[in-house]
């Protein structure tokens, strides 16, 4: 492939992201919110993420890197949610949680099954 026709196949990836953000507007105006249950441990485990002191400097990360930092940024803000507005039940913890963090959760779901 020519650099022109790299640079044309990301502007169209580009223009591809932009539709799947006015989606993603759609989804969050319809949904907003999405009431989950989880397992006491993993809801425990997410407001100690929330509550750990990260505040070091990061150097230059791999794409790698950077995926795992985002991932433990959501589940932080997980335990966020669930630490100020969780309703725990004997096991379980109901929560009502952003649809964005759902997702990304949701995602992380699937990039960790095993094929």
């Amino acid at each position: 492939m020519t650099d022109q026709e790299d640079q044309e196949q990301y502007a169209r990836y580009r223009e591809d992201s932009k539709v799947l953000a006015v989606i993603g507007e759609q989804v969050d105006a319809q949904l907003g919110r999405v009431t989950v249950r989880l397992p006491r441990a993993v809801a425990q485990a997410a407001v100690d993420a929330w509550e750990r002191d990260e505040s070091g400097e990061l150097g230059e990360e791999t794409h790698e890197q950077y995926a795992l930092r985002d991932d433990a940024g959501y589940l932080a803000l997980i335990g966020l949610v669930v630490s100020d507005k969780g309703r725990w039940e004997g096991e379980e913890v109901v929560v009502d949680l952003p649809v964005s963090y759902a997702g990304a959760a949701a995602q992380a779901a699937v990039e960790h099954r095993s094929p």
